[in-house]
């Protein structure tokens, strides 16, 4: 392992080694990567691998449609021939009340104006683009048909593979314990395996980067949330899109292999790291599914886990540099939506920490939380 870095990033999933790969890709020389467990061990690899582009805040969209780019186009620009299984037929959202669609209403208008390709459907649309959902309860709904379902495994890797042709060291189950500072600036990561000098380190360690921060003195609005999730045994293709639900609170999308997987947020669960399975999600998530989508409940349920959101006060990410500690760079927060979002905040990251004008115009600093400047993203499970 080496002893002196350009930068440390804590975290090797998703977001860590996006973040990596485009500095390497940069000019950066000396990148350290640290995952305390395997590539992909955390959120990323424990998420419901879907990808979409309808949200509630511009912010969000502007990611998450710059970073649908990127994954249509992610062999070339990684110039990898890995097949991520990208799988683009849409993302069916759901509303069960007037109000809910006028809040949907609000964000088509605010998609539209990014150029993202959502429109309104009624029940009965919703009926056509998914025979078999129940629309007993449904008011109506937005599709956008280039939204989809990416493998996060596929992903890492050739995010992963990419960082290592351009000489960027990625130290699997070795965990950062410290990090030590002087005059209030960064100077260096002390790990389980021995001490890296560097003035700059990306917190990218997801449910656990309020941790990281106390390392340096800050404590970070973000907490850790359990989410579960469920795969089914493997049957032929018959449903495209994801089916989403805000209000019902549920998400289902039959993935490329055949396997359907689905899960919802507790409103209930606490604070806290853990990441065991319950026999509570179990029975709540067969009455949603059987309820919304009657013939899902035939399939029998081969596997369930769970893993960990990074929640902020207002479901939107952290990606700035911290103002208290210069060198100190966060890429959390991610509410549940790191995944799909990554390509783009790999990219402004490396911008950040380069001292470039970034690509794209966003505000996702820590001020926002003290001065009370939240704009709430009203679109997530």
């Amino acid at each position: 392992m080496k002893s002196k870095a350009d930068a440390v990033i804590i975290g090797g999933g998703v977001i860590g080694l996006a973040i990596a790969y485009n500095l390497a890709k940069k000019g950066m020389d000396d990148i350290v990567v640290l995952e305390r467990e395997y590539l992909g061990s955390g959120a990323t690899g424990r998420c419901g691998a879907g990808i979409r582009q309808q949200w509630g805040t511009e912010m969000n969209c502007r990611l998450a449609r710059k970073s649908m780019d990127i994954f249509e186009n992610m062999n070339e620009l990684l110039e990898t021939k890995m097949d991520i299984e990208l799988k683009q037929q849409g993302y069916l959202l759901l509303a069960f009340s007037d109000k809910e669609m006028e809040q949907f209403r609000k964000n088509l208008e605010l998609q539209a104006r990014e150029n993202i390709p959502s429109r309104e459907v009624t029940p009965e649309e919703a009926k056509e683009i998914v025979p078999h959902l129940n629309i007993d309860d449904v008011a109506g709904g937005t599709f956008c048909p280039t939204d989809g379902h990416a493998n996060p495994f596929l992903v890492v890797k050739a995010y992963e593979d990419a960082a290592r042709r351009l000489g960027v060291e990625i130290n699997t189950f070795t965990e950062a314990i410290d990090i030590t500072k002087e005059a209030g600036r960064i100077t260096g990561v002390q790990t389980d395996k021995g001490f890296i000098a560097t003035d700059k380190v990306v917190n990218a360690a997801g449910g656990y980067s309020c941790q990281i921060g106390e390392m340096v003195g800050l404590d970070l609005p973000v907490k850790p949330e359990r989410h579960e999730i469920l795969v089914t045994e493997r049957v032929e293709p018959f449903q495209g899109p994801m089916v989403m639900s805000f209000s019902y609170n549920i998400y289902c999308q039959q993935t490329p292999g055949g396997p359907f997987l689905m899960g919802f947020g507790d409103p209930d669960e606490p604070a806290s790291f853990n990441r065991k399975s319950s026999w509570h999600f179990l029975e709540e998530m067969a009455r949603k599914t059987y309820k919304l989508l009657p013939p899902l409940g035939e399939l029998r349920v081969v596997r369930q886990w769970a893993g960990l959101y990074n929640i902020t006060p207002d479901r939107q990410p952290i990606i700035t540099e911290s103002k208290e500690v210069p060198g100190f760079y966060m890429a959390i927060g991610f509410s549940g939506h790191g995944f799909m979002i990554a390509p783009m905040t790999g990219i402004l990251m490396a911008e950040m920490i380069l001292g470039e004008d970034l690509s794209l115009d966003i505000n996702l600093d820590l001020e926002r939380f003290e001065k009370g400047d939240l704009i709430l993203e009203p679109s997530v499970v």
